[in-house]
């Protein structure tokens, strides 16, 4: 987990990934944010499915050894929840190697992402 201690006025969700997201691809244009959230009609969240949506899947994924695999929530920890799903996804993908983690803010999600990016270069140079 990365960060969590703030509490107070913070952004959104949606804000806050639209700046890690639009950091880290400069780095990496490879990084991937699956559209998993929001409300679906019954017909939507079949047809979706079927086209591979998977539930609880992380706000940011990098492929690379490891992946980078980040569920990404609100800085004050208080305003968002970690659904059961999503902590079962991370479980999954850190089972399989990846770098796996909660971040909560911007900056704690660019934290993880500087961290797994030493791990990747430090690999990479061995």
């Amino acid at each position: 987990m990365y960060g969590g201690e703030y509490r107070g006025k913070c952004p959104i969700e949606s804000a806050e990934q639209i700046t890690v997201i639009n950091y880290i691809r400069e780095i990496c244009p490879n990084v991937i944010h699956p559209r998993n959230e929001g409300k679906r009609t019954y017909n939507q969240t079949t047809k979706q499915k079927a086209e591979g949506l998977t539930t609880g899947a992380s706000d940011i994924i990098i492929p690379g050894k490891p992946a980078f695999v980040c569920e990404l929530k609100r800085k004050d920890r208080t305003k968002s929840r970690v659904e059961p799903e999503q902590i079962d996804y991370l479980a999954a993908s850190m089972e399989l190697g990846a770098f796996s983690c909660i971040a909560y803010g911007h900056e704690a999600a660019l934290e993880a992402f500087n961290e797994w990016l030493d791990l990747v270069n430090n690999c990479n140079n061995v």
